[in-house]
């Protein structure tokens, strides 16, 4: 599971410096990281509602597992969500990139390269998660180490069109990194957790005071920060991995898209 002291990595990942960049980007481009990831993220919401109740998506609403078919929609649920992640990562690690590079932010070319991606980005971040979530259960720390290996697989295959080889060309990426990955993960996820807590505070009381129509607006809209600060960070250590490990600059990799 760990890696050997002889892999230990030569020149540090930076996880201080990924850290600020991602968040200094999410700040500079706060408007454009929002309207790009709140059409796949209400979408996907609207879908997951549809499947297991708006009240238990929103998060002020009980699960129920009264029958066989309430268990199968979880799981689509869980599906759905994992392609519409998959999805805006995807759209994101190409603004991450012109911003990184102060480059105009054009949503509209990221559309094409997205979607072209989306099936084997889609599909492997359904495997990686479920991996990942069995590592979880087993013990924490199998988890998170999954996790890493797999951590920069959607920039790998959205940039280098590696497709299905993704989660291989991740596992080569991250070798050696993967503890350092771990630190910069967790301390995003910390960051998410308290960015959810004041969403979940905030969507309680709309929803107790405006209704779920505009919980569910407010929620996607409010929801898309943390997977835009997640999906910045991936793509920069992705960057940050080729260029230790391949001489290749962040503008060499924005280039793709030209």
């Amino acid at each position: 599971m760990t890696d050997t002291p002889l892999d230990q990595p030569k020149v540090a990942l930076g996880v201080g410096a990924l850290i600020g960049d991602s968040f200094s980007i999410l700040l500079g481009n706060f408007l454009k990281v929002v309207i790009i990831a709140f059409v796949p993220v209400l979408l996907g919401f609207l879908l997951t509602g549809g499947l297991i109740g708006f009240d238990a998506a929103l998060g002020v609403g009980e699960p129920t597992f009264d029958s066989p078919g309430s268990s199968a929609a979880f799981g689509l649920a869980f599906v759905v969500e994992m392609v519409i992640y998959s999805l805006t990562t995807a759209l994101l690690v190409q603004l991450a990139y012109d911003a990184k590079l102060n480059r105009p932010v054009q949503p509209g070319r990221y559309i094409g390269p997205a979607l072209s991606a989306l099936v084997p980005v889609a599909i492997l971040s359904l495997v990686a998660g479920l991996l990942a979530g069995i590592g979880t259960l087993l013990f924490v720390i199998p988890g998170l180490w999954l996790y890493a290996v797999f951590s920069v697989m959607v920039p790998a295959v959205v940039i280098e069109r590696v497709g299905f080889g993704g989660l291989g060309r991740s596992a080569r990426l991250t070798k050696q990194y993967r503890w350092p990955i771990i630190g910069a993960l967790l301390l995003a996820l910390i960051l998410i957790i308290v960015i959810n807590l004041v969403v979940g505070l905030v969507i309680g009381i709309v929803a107790a005071i405006g209704g779920t129509i505009i919980a569910v607006i407010l929620y996607s809209a409010l929801s898309t920060i943390g997977v835009g600060y997640i999906s910045i960070l991936i793509a920069l250590i992705y960057a940050r991995l080729r260029e230790i490990k391949e001489g290749i600059s962040v503008d060499q990799i924005a280039s793709v898209f030209d």
